[in-house]
């Protein structure tokens, strides 16, 4: 039952931090399929600088932005369960190949 209980826990968990990978690994194949590292650091930036949430917000509403609305303010807690990295981390991580492949 000790168990089930943490495997019910941690699972999603687990699943979650995958996913986040998963999207990291989209950056990379973007980049490498683009050739344009520098193209989608500006679009992430442009995403990160969006503070305001609509209007009409709601939980259900919010799975189908690129950028959680939510997100910009939570605790820990609220980012465990987050299905991306976040922006900064992913812009990080693009700079690094955008600084590889100038040199």
């Amino acid at each position: 039952m000790v168990f089930a209980l943490i495997a019910f826990i941690v699972g999603p968990i687990m699943q979650l931090a995958l996913s986040r990978q998963r999207e990291s690994l989209a950056d990379a194949s973007g980049v490498e399929l683009t050739r344009n590292p520098v193209g989608l650091i500006s679009a992430l930036k442009k995403i990160a600088q969006n503070e305001k949430p609509m209007e009409r917000f709601n939980h259900a509403t919010a799975a189908m932005c690129i950028d959680n609305p939510e997100e910009h303010h939570g605790s820990f807690f609220n980012h465990l369960f987050d299905t991306h990295p976040p922006i900064e981390e992913r812009i990080a991580a693009l700079e690094k190949i955008a600084n590889v492949a100038q040199t």
